[in-house]
């Protein structure tokens, strides 16, 4: 090889190397010190999305660098990071934080919510609260003072109540999603604080000498505050929030009051014209059953049932099925399938069964859901959902097929089918939807005062996630608002 031939060799070979230097220490800095990089950041998010390369800190409170690309009021970023959902989500490392950091970034999110001060009648009222004179609200410092809800198959759509708590306490030095805002044109949402299920379960029959229930008396005063408000007029209502858990609540001013989020267990009983998932929440039930710590679950070995049902069996409408699974189970010996309600020792006798079984069927009944399936999940049985036409709450954050089995109702009718499915789940399999079972389970807990990743956090998460297409519908209906106004004072 010649002198010359060797030189552009070697020169070739240093070239190459300084690029490869120079790279490296590009991608270095673009993680470690924003400010300063080679690579335009666009390239590098490209290759970051498309490879999924990292970098880590050795650093105890951020346990994923953060990448400059994202702002940290990202909301993507932050609405599909949650405080309890993170460490084991599917998503690339550079979509997520994780668990610590996630946390943070979305604290720095607030949902601001204006509240309505409804007369007590449509809240607390219904408790049998009685506050002072001109007093719109109870107490809420002290656990004591706090009105408490009714038990029972009532609690299960108590989400009006835990929710309204923890926008009364929202002021108070707290970790959550959701503050209260004194002037409505600085909130995101406007909640109506009515308890739509409890009027409903306790004041939708006729009592004495009455014409009209106290459940519609109440939601034909509620149609009329709405629709003289100017909040409501200034959006036609796309930016209020209404809880309307149980299926048949809000049953007289839905239609009329349609055009407003609502926060419901299911869309069973709704035209999609009213309900649907483009605009409105689903939230779980408040189970009923006790919530089993996770280092009390039994394992595998130590649940002899199989599959466990008990509840109201001969159903209308979709809830068919379940007078059909009935005959097809009732006598195989590994198999709990029984009527019962939640009255007298009910409850207790649930939550044994569902403890003592690998997997707790939800079958549809009346409605597409029920409060079965969140038993279920405090139990940590493995639900087999077999219910076509559910929703269930927060999908667009958590992956149900990694902790529940869904089967078709036109399968699960099969003879053997369900059996053959069930039996032939090894315990490796059974233990890994067990395990996430368990570390999703606190998305599902009511609590007061909220915690971060409980089911009163995620409901806010959730909402605030909604209102990113409320705000484009306001800002289209504001295209032509300021020439109009302009040609007013003309």
């Amino acid at each position: 090889m010649s002198e010359k031939a060797k030189f552009f060799s070697r020169s070739l070979f240093f070239l190459i190397t300084i690029s490869i230097f120079l790279l490296i220490l590009s991608s270095f800095s673009l993680v470690q010190f924003p400010g300063t990089h080679f690579i335009p950041r666009s390239v590098f998010k490209l290759i970051l999305v498309n490879s999924t390369s990292f970098f880590l800190k050795p650093n105890a409170q951020t346990e994923l660098v953060k990448f400059p690309f994202f702002s940290s009021t990202d909301t993507n970023l932050s609405m599909r990071c949650g405080s309890l959902s993170c460490p084991n989500t599917n998503m690339g490392a550079s979509r997520c934080y994780r668990n610590k950091t996630c946390g943070r970034n979305q604290a720095l999110r607030k949902l601001k919510v204006f509240v309505y001060d409804l007369p007590p009648e449509f809240h607390f009222g219904l408790l049998g609260w009685k506050g002072n004179t001109n007093q719109t609200w109870p107490n809420v410092d002290s656990h004591s003072r706090i009105p408490p809800y009714p038990g029972g198959l009532n609690l299960q759509h108590s989400v009006e109540y835990w929710l309204t708590l923890d926008l009364l306490a929202s002021n108070t030095p707290k970790v959550g999603t959701a503050v209260r805002v004194q002037n409505s044109s600085q909130a995101d949402i406007v909640f109506v604080p009515f308890f739509s299920s409890l009027s409903y379960n306790r004041h939708s029959k006729l009592h004495g000498k009455e014409k009209v229930s106290v459940n519609k008396m109440l939601q034909t005063k509620l149609v009329q505050f709405l629709t003289a408000r100017d909040e409501w007029k200034r959006f036609g209502g796309n930016d209020h929030l209404i809880v309307a858990h149980h299926p048949n609540s809000m049953l007289h001013a839905r239609k009329k009051l349609g055009s407003a989020m609502f926060v419901l267990a299911d869309f069973g009983r709704y035209p999609v014209e009213i309900a649907n998932l483009g605009k409105d929440i689903i939230a779980p039930y408040k189970h009923v059953v006790r919530t089993i710590p996770s280092g009390e679950s039994a394992q595998f070995d130590r649940r002899p049932i199989l599959m466990h049902f008990q509840g109201a069996i001969y159903r209308k409408d979709g809830g068919a099925i379940r007078q059909e699974l009935y005959y097809l189970l009732k006598d195989e010996k590994d198999v709990h399938f029984t009527f019962g309600t939640y009255r007298g020792n009910g409850i207790k006798k649930a939550a044994q069964g569902m403890a003592s079984s690998k997997f707790c069927l939800n079958i549809a009944g009346d409605t597409p859901s029920s409060n079965r399936l969140f038993d279920a999940i405090a139990s940590h049985c493995v639900p087999v959902i077999i219910s076509d036409d559910i929703e269930l709450p927060f999908e667009d954050v958590l992956d149900y097929s990694e902790f529940c089995l869904f089967v078709r109702a036109s399968d699960a009718v099969k003879k053997g089918y369900l059996l053959d499915l069930l039996r032939g789940i090894e315990k490796d399999q059974w233990t890994k939807l067990w395990e996430r079972l368990k570390e999703i389970a606190p998305h599902f807990e009511y609590s007061y005062p909220s915690q971060p990743g409980d089911a009163v956090d995620m409901v806010w998460k959730a909402v605030l996630r909604k209102t990113s297409s409320v705000q484009f519908k306001r800002h289209r209906k504001n295209r032509y608002a300021r020439p109009e106004a302009f040609l007013k004072r003309i």
